[in-house]
């Protein structure tokens, strides 16, 4: 039973998933501290950091409005952090213009040439 759970936990899938709700974690603080900057700054062009006392009529809009403003600041921070490099990427990719690892140097060469004669014997 042990060993069942040590390959389910180890197997790649479950380890790459775990690395990533880490660094999402993360990412997700850095991107509230920049929403809350951000605000700031709209707060002191318009005069509060935050919408939620502002009740046109006696509804309640205000929650919604700064709760949207910070969806904005984060679908933004994600697109120009993540979307547009990723999209760079690929399109270098399919231009075939991607870096292509150096050749090995003479010595290496040499050195490989030597180890495959000797598994060859």
């Amino acid at each position: 039973m042990l060993k069942g759970f040590k390959d389910f936990v180890l197997r790649g899938n479950v380890v790459e998933l775990a690395v990533a709700v880490v660094i999402g974690t993360a990412f997700a603080r850095v991107i509230t501290a920049l929403v809350t900057v951000i605000l700031d700054v709209v707060g002191k062009l318009g005069g509060t950091p935050s919408f939620s006392t502002w009740q046109p009529g006696g509804v309640h809009l205000g929650d919604f409005l700064t709760a949207l403003v910070g969806f904005l600041i984060v679908a933004a921070a994600v697109y120009l952090a993540v979307v547009v490099p990723m999209n760079a990427l690929a399109a270098r990719r399919a231009r075939g213009e991607e870096p292509q690892p150096e050749a090995p140097s003479a010595e290496v060469a040499l050195l490989t040439e030597i180890r495959d004669a000797l598994r060859a014997r």
